[in-house]
């Protein structure tokens, strides 16, 4: 079956990807207010953090399917 290995490179990418991007941001909408004809928007931004264990983990995991395909 291939599903193993494939699943392994998906982890090994999005491990080493966390690793050399540990966070990111985005914009989020909280509050709409409308009086008349004004409209008010308040925009927060989140950041997100990926723990560096997260990434090594996601890597290890990924190589150990790789390398263990014909199991």
């Amino acid at each position: 079956m291939r599903l193993k290995p494939l699943a392994g490179l998906i982890l090994l990418l999005l491990g080493a990807a966390s690793l050399a991007w540990p966070e990111f941001s985005y914009t989020k909408d909280s509050h709409d207010a409308k009086l008349g004809p004004l409209e008010f928007t308040v925009k927060e931004k989140e950041t997100v953090r990926i723990p560096v264990w997260v990434g090594l983990a996601a890597v290890a995991a990924g190589a150990a399917l790789i390398w263990r395909r014909k199991a």
